[in-house]
């Protein structure tokens, strides 16, 4: 989350656009919210389902409204 608030403060254009995905372990709500708060646009949890990651990284780069959850994105 360090990385994601430094990318997210850089002072250039495209700092606060880029796509960031969590994919990570910690999979509890609280986790997915800390994630989202430090600017992340998804989080995926481990072990990873390559089409849920499919659809979430499509949706984030841009074929589908940001931000998502991890459990938003089959409802």
């Amino acid at each position: 989350m360090q990385g994601t608030r430094a990318i997210r403060a850089l002072d250039r254009p495209d700092a606060a656009t880029i796509p960031i995905i969590a994919m990570t372990g910690n999979a509890f709500q609280e986790d997915v919210q800390e994630c989202l708060e430090a600017g992340m646009n998804a989080h995926i949890a481990k072990p990873i389902d390559m089409a849920k990651a499919e659809r979430v990284i499509a949706k984030v780069v841009g074929e589908g409204p940001p931000p998502i959850k991890e459990l938003e994105i089959d409802q």
